[in-house]
């Protein structure tokens, strides 16, 4: 039996893992429900119970662990999650083996498995953007991810690219996650289409001709033909903008103009090589990505705008830069250097 790391990417709603050899050969993966409902210690327990189950379904000892986690981190703890609610949690109580283990925030574990084997690998500095149920960054400097003096780095789905806006869980007005997140393209277009639907109506029994004057008036609902709209996704909105549908193709440019405010901004300041797109909402592909560079450049208008990239690795970012700080922690600096990305790409996790 090869070698090989546990990697576990723990999400606010699911967990992902892995089983990844020297070499990068995926050879297991398996997919577990965050119980963050139970508090955090019923997340601990899971996460040491999935970490000890895929190490017995190698066959072996792990040579480390790598975890990619939400919230504020260091290599050796998970400082603070609001998704999860844990404080303080020293690296070696998530994991019930004795062997090397290092932590890394979830985004900036995921911008690094792209900067090692996926669409940055051969690039020194750019912005990794996943765009998913938030938005948050991870700043590559010289291959490496940037969490900033203390780790909060990153988080550029809070910057008010609407300052008169819509006010965001975070606090403050118009953030950019207000507009373009997947969740907010969601929301925002099924508000909207709530709105625009004609409401239901009543009559009055009272306003009837029936010569009978001891029924007391009664309102009798009848709706209008058109119900209305169910909530949608932000796949769905994407196909409605495609389609050519007006609201969905509004509350899509609002989007894109959020984003290319709030990049424009980070290449102004950064000026990265390139700026790699990912989670759900890049799933859209050019819908996305051609608009928004086009905005990019036109608020750029001194310079040329970075190339836009799709992710390589999709979901699977977090666990594979999972994988690589279990071999940073195991000793062996240089992983993933050789890796494939077809062989990769070929063991998706479920």
């Amino acid at each position: 039996m090869s070698s090989f790391v546990v990697a576990l990417d723990v999400g606010g709603t699911s967990m992902k893992g892995g089983l990844v050899t020297r070499s990068g050969e995926i050879i297991r993966t398996d997919r577990r429900v965050t119980p963050r409902d139970r508090g955090p210690a019923a997340v601990i327990a899971t996460i040491r119970s999935f970490i000890d189950d895929l190490a017995a379904a190698g066959g072996g000892t792990p040579e480390g662990v790598g975890l990619a986690v939400p919230g504020l981190v260091t290599a050796e703890a998970a400082l603070y999650s609001a998704n999860i609610g844990w404080r303080d949690v020293p690296a070696t109580d998530l994991v019930p083996l004795d062997v090397p283990v290092m932590l890394g925030h979830d985004v900036r574990t995921g911008g690094l498995a792209e900067s090692v084997l996926g669409a940055g690998r051969e690039l020194s500095d750019f912005l990794f953007l996943p765009i998913g149920t938030g938005i948050a960054g991870a700043t590559i400097l010289h291959g490496e991810p940037y969490g900033g003096s203390a780790g909060w780095g990153g988080e550029i789905g809070h910057i008010p690219v609407f300052p008169e806006g819509e006010p965001c869980a975070c606090g403050q007005i118009g953030c950019l996650e207000t507009y373009a997140s997947a969740s907010a393209v969601a929301r925002r277009y099924s508000a909207r289409a709530t709105a625009a639907s004609p409401p239901s109506t009543s009559v009055s029994a009272s306003s009837t001709t029936s010569p009978v004057a001891t029924v007391p008036p009664v309102s009798v609902l009848i709706p209008f033909p058109v119900p209305v709209p169910a909530p949608v996704t932000a796949e769905q909105v994407a196909a409605l903008t495609a389609s050519g549908d007006p609201l969905a193709m509004e509350i899509w440019g609002d989007a894109v103009e959020a984003l290319s405010l709030a990049l424009a901004t980070y290449t102004l300041l950064l000026d990265p090589s390139a700026i790699v797109l990912g989670g759900g909402l890049a799933e859209a592909g050019t819908l996305l990505s051609d608009p928004l560079a086009e905005r990019l450049q036109k608020r750029l208008t001194f310079r040329d705008a970075p190339p836009l990239r799709q992710a390589a690795l999709g979901m699977s970012a977090g666990m594979l830069g999972a994988a690589l700080l279990g071999w940073r922690a195991a000793g062996f600096t240089d992983a993933g250097t050789t890796w494939s990305l077809d062989v990769l790409k070929s063991s998706r996790v479920p």
